[in-house]
This record gives structure tokens, sequence and C-alpha cells, in this order.
């Protein structure tokens, strides 16, 4: 008999941090995703660019599969002050990836205001508290000078650069510090890689 695929209890991970919500996905989440992804700004260093609803859905769909098959994800994020889904943010690791990535896409309306920032330390110490990684990256276009920020105030630093999805991509990582020490003791439904 195959292993099953899923690498997990089935228990989805909820993370709260003091002003956002990284949660799973709703189907009511699609419209509010669908205006993210909409908007050239947003996705002007995504490589699909602009999407329309039914590309959001088929981008929100992996994100699912994902959380069922690894046990964690990109997250819808929520902003706690008005229930507002903002963007999406996480981890990401499909088969061919680089390595465990942390990503981020925000509402244009909420850069600035530091949430991309918020959400991947979270994920980070997700990655690093519970899933026993050693080391995250984050992959981004050489132009995209705000994620490149992000990645900064996280601590990672570029490592190389590569194609990804057709595309040159910077990969910028972070690896586990030495000594680090959890910042929680648990977090509902993570798992390990």
């Amino acid at each position: 008999m195959d292993a099953p695929l899923t690498r997990h209890d089935g228990r989805v991970t909820e993370l709260v941090t003091e002003r956002l919500e990284l949660r799973r996905w709703h189907a009511d989440d699609l419209d509010a995703y669908a205006a993210i992804v909409a908007d050239p700004e947003v996705m002007r260093y995504m490589r699909s660019g602009p999407a329309g609803r039914a590309a959001a859905w088929r981008e929100i769909a992996p994100f699912i599969g994902h959380r069922e098959l690894r046990g964690w994800s990109q997250a819808a994020v929520v902003e706690r002050a008005g229930g507002r889904l903002i963007g999406r943010g996480g981890l990401w690791e499909p088969e061919g990836w680089p390595g465990l990535e942390v990503g981020w896409v925000i509402r244009k309306s909420r850069w600035g205001l530091g949430f991309a920032t918020e959400a991947a330390r979270e994920a980070i110490d997700v990655a690093f508290d519970h899933v026993g990684a050693e080391h995250v990256i984050s992959v981004i276009r050489p132009d995209n000078i705000p994620s490149i920020r992000v990645a900064e105030k996280l601590g990672e630093t570029k490592e190389r650069s590569m194609m990804t999805d057709g595309v040159v991509s910077d990969i910028y990582g972070i690896f586990r510090p030495p000594g680090y020490r959890p910042r929680r003791s648990s977090y509902a439904g993570v798992t390990e890689r």
C-alpha cells in the first residue's frame, strides 16, 4: 500500500499576530483576493501579471492543496481591525521549487504599514520553530525593491540569482541562527517537513 501524500495530522494552522490573522482560505475570500491580484501595481513583479477572478481562484486552490499536502502554506492574511482580507503570506515549497519560501502579496492600500514583514516574520518563526527548517528563502524579482527591503528586514540576504517560472529571480535567504530558541511552545497543526 502506498503511503499517503499528506505529511501532517489534518489540523490546520491559524496564526495570529498583533495586527493580523493568517488563516485558511474561505470561499468568500475569492472576490477580495481577485480585487488584490487584479491591481497591476500589486502584480507588477509577479510572473503572471494582473489576474482576473478565475485566475485568482486558480491561485488560491494550490495554496489549499499545499496546506493539505504539507501542513502549511500561503495563508489568507486578514487585518484583525475590521476583519478585511489584505493579501496572502506564509510558507510555500511545491515540488521543484528552490527551497522553503516565505512569500507575501499585500493589497496596495495596506503597503508601507509593515504588514508584509509582520506576516513573513510569523511564517519564518513557524518554519524554524515547528516545521524543522534550517533555511528559508524568498524568491524576488531583481527590480522589486519593496520586497527586497522586506526580505532584508527579515534578516535575509541575497544568495544567488536563478530562473524561476521563466524569469530571472534573486534568491534571498536566512539560516536558522545558532542557538535559536522557539518563540512559541506550539503552533496548532504545523508539522515538520
